[in-house]
């Protein structure tokens, strides 16, 4: 983030310490669950909100802060090429959607996060790793 770009945490719902942590980290790490990045009237991936977050975070590259990002919206990607109804899934509906949303996903952040090149890598994690 450049200066103009800090004023963006100051005006959130964040304290002026708070806001002045983030300004000084070195490294993030940023959660994006499925109601950030899926569209609620479409079911399909927010494009446009994607790209903003990659432009946001090869900003925060610039200055040398490392970025992790955890994302959720595999199920709710995959829901959506699936054709499965809204509400409960059974689980293996749940994994069928999730492993057909992941391949979507996993490509989105590619190509936004490439646009800036910076590389992207998945970490699977199983059971035994949070542990």
């Amino acid at each position: 983030m450049n200066e103009r770009d800090s004023s963006r945490i100051d005006a959130g719902a964040i304290s002026a310490a708070a806001a002045a942590r983030l300004r000084q980290a070195r490294r993030l790490v940023v959660k994006i669950g499925s109601s950030l990045l899926i569209d609620s009237r479409s079911g399909e991936l927010d494009q446009p909100w994607l790209a903003s977050v990659a432009a946001d975070v090869a900003r925060l590259r610039e200055r040398d802060v490392q970025v992790l990002l955890v994302s959720s919206g595999a199920i709710a990607l995959g829901r959506s090429d699936l054709k499965l109804k809204a509400g409960g899934l059974k689980l293996e509906e749940s994994q069928a959607a999730a492993a057909a949303g992941q391949i979507r996903l996993a490509h989105a952040y590619q190509e936004a996060l490439g646009a800036h090149r910076i590389a992207v890598a998945q970490i699977l994690l199983t059971i035994g790793d949070t542990e």
